[in-house]
């Protein structure tokens, strides 16, 4: 067997978070994008779903119809429907979205086709498997049209896939042309996202689980089947940690081929002469949003604390962290004032504008309490966080050593409270804790590290 690195002619790379902030895969992919073209360029191509279907509303995405305008050009008259331009991040790489919607009405038939070949159960596939299990399909057409219109036998030709929300396309290149090379990649199980976030002992119990009967039980069948497969067919199948690696062998009987070190091009830190007036422009704001929602004075000494990434309360260690500033607030000899912020984004219909009128008209000598909320939330009364607060007794009264104001909006600049971006109001705190149960790789703490933030994380994180 030779050693030898063979550089492919072309890498295509799908993903739903591509021109698309979901979660940390989307850091993933922007901030590596700009070391791989330095290698490869025009031929390196990203897609993405086309979930923003006006160029003008998506910050991300800078639509170019001269780039690969022949191929485009075939490829609307085989029905694919893509835009392509360049992905608005560091080093600007080739982006093609893809309208996945007009096979919604063949859904049946081409989950058919997949059972009859690979016997994918997509039965009981609800809709949130249904959507990004067909952009999956679409992107994988996509890059069978370009291979038809582009690609000659020679041309050596990898497609990454990330998550299982992708994986349909790894089955359907492996039927369809083979002769392009499939890269699976599973930044966390669905089992085992699933197991923890049910609050069954993941880590302990990992090689007793009755797997099948547990997916029926979770509601995950179809998801777990697909991803299942996935890594199973998939030409190199990887993964994030050795940690994940553990659920791979036991939940999807396949030991990764390689465990990837994940990281980041770290051109979003800003630079030394720039690094202190941000940090300044960051706790000012963070100040400002608080005595408003509060109309309390806020002192200068205020520790700042953060805990954010996706809305899974158990597995992202939410609970931990509200139940610690609980105990934290009866504590007699706490001599300084906290604010911990939860920055999730949850179900909310827009900024609180009862805030937003204080933030022009603070009135300290009519102090608020339990005022929580920068965006209203849809369903209030069954959110864990608000439960978990009051069930803590946090109820951000003046006299309270420690307040917690939770933000359930994405902080994409545009938020109508912050209007800034997530990096830009990281650098603003003081310490980040991220107390994680189930956290395959675990950005939010590595991000934090870059802008010389301290932070608290887990055992059970991957890094």
């Amino acid at each position: 067997m030779s050693n030898k690195t063979i550089k492919p002619d072309y890498i295509f790379e799908t993903s739903w978070e591509i021109c698309n902030k979901v979660g940390g895969i989307y850091t993933v992919l922007s901030t590596k994008a700009k070391s791989i073209i330095n290698g490869f360029d025009g031929e390196y191509i990203l897609i993405g779903p086309d979930v923003w279907k006006e160029t003008s509303e998506n910050p991300d995405f800078i639509e170019d119809k001269t780039l690969l305008k022949y191929w485009r050009d075939k490829a609307e008259n085989e029905g694919i429907k893509i835009r392509i331009g360049r992905w608005n991040i560091a080093g600007n790489p080739i982006v093609v979205l893809v309208d996945f919607t007009p096979y919604f009405s063949h859904k049946n038939e081409i989950f058919t086709l997949f059972w009859e070949k690979y016997k994918l159960d997509s039965l009981t596939g609800q809709w949130d498997y249904i959507e990004p299990a067909l952009f999956g399909y679409a992107a994988a057409k996509t890059i069978e049209s370009f291979y038809n219109h582009n690609c000659s036998v020679s041309d050596k030709i990898i497609a990454h896939f990330h998550e299982w929300m992708t994986a349909t396309g790894v089955l359907y290149l492996k039927e369809k042309v083979p002769q392009v090379g499939t890269v699976f990649t599973t930044h966390a199980t669905v089992m085992g996202r699933s197991i923890a976030g049910n609050g069954l002992p993941l880590y302990k119990e990992i090689a007793k689980f009755n797997i099948d009967m547990l997916a029926r039980r979770f509601g995950v069948v179809a998801k777990h089947s697909l991803e299942k497969l996935s890594a199973q067919l998939s030409d190199s199948f990887t993964t994030v940690s050795p940690i994940t690696s553990e659920e791979c062998y036991y939940f999807l009987n396949k030991n990764p081929d390689i465990i990837t070190p994940n990281g980041f091009e770290d051109s979003f830190v800003p630079a030394k002469e720039n690094f202190e007036k941000k940090r300044k422009t960051a706790r000012k704001k963070l100040i400002h949003v608080a005595e408003a929602l509060l109309n309390q004075k806020v002192q200068e000494d205020t520790l700042f604390v953060l805990n954010s990434g996706r809305y899974e309360f158990k597995n992202k260690g939410i609970d931990l962290y509200l139940n610690a500033f609980g105990k934290l607030n009866k504590n007699k000899k706490l001599d300084r004032n906290i604010i911990a912020f939860i920055t999730v984004p949850a179900g909310q219909s827009g900024p609180d504008n009862n805030l937003l009128a204080r933030m022009n008209n603070v009135d300290f000598s009519k102090p608020l309490k339990n005022q929580y909320l920068t965006h209203k939330l849809i369903d209030p009364e069954n959110d864990p966080v608000l439960n978990f607060i009051q069930k803590n007794n946090l109820n951000n009264a003046p006299e309270d050593k420690v307040k917690v104001i939770f933000v359930p909006a994405y902080l994409n600049g545009d938020d109508g409270v912050f209007n800034l971006f997530y990096y830009d109001l990281l650098i603003g705190f003081d310490i980040s804790v991220f107390p994680s149960y189930y956290e395959p790789w675990g950005y939010t703490p590595l991000e934090s590290i870059a802008f010389y933030i301290p932070t608290v994380t887990t055992t059970l994180a991957g890094f």
